[in-house]
């Protein structure tokens, strides 16, 4: 089970982008990696394609590492660590490890 989903709220505890929040777009399992919208941001050129569409150089998003990112507890308001719990009817959940909530 993942600790950081897509469509979860997390914070950047390292790096160039530290201090920042975001929403998750993607997580790559394989690379162990997320890409989170509005961070990590890097230049790309792009070439004109099409006659309505626009050259120059974009911003886009860049996958950050998950060991560099911290998911945000919706109860407590603050980044937290992910622990796992048993539900009574049986099935696993994410919980706060600081509040001990369900997320």
């Amino acid at each position: 089970m993942l600790k950081i989903r897509k469509g979860d709220t997390i914070r950047v505890t390292k790096g160039k982008d530290k201090g920042k929040t975001g929403k998750v777009l993607a997580v790559y399992l394989s690379l162990e990696k997320a890409l989170v919208e509005g961070i990590n941001l890097a230049k790309k050129h792009k070439r004109q394609t099409r006659q309505e569409e626009k050259g120059g150089i974009v911003s886009i998003e860049m996958p950050l590492s998950i060991a560099n990112i911290a998911l945000i507890c919706k109860s407590c308001n603050r980044p937290t660590r992910v622990g796992f719990s048993i539900l009574k009817d049986g099935s696993k959940a994410r919980i706060c490890k600081a509040c001990k909530e369900v997320l």
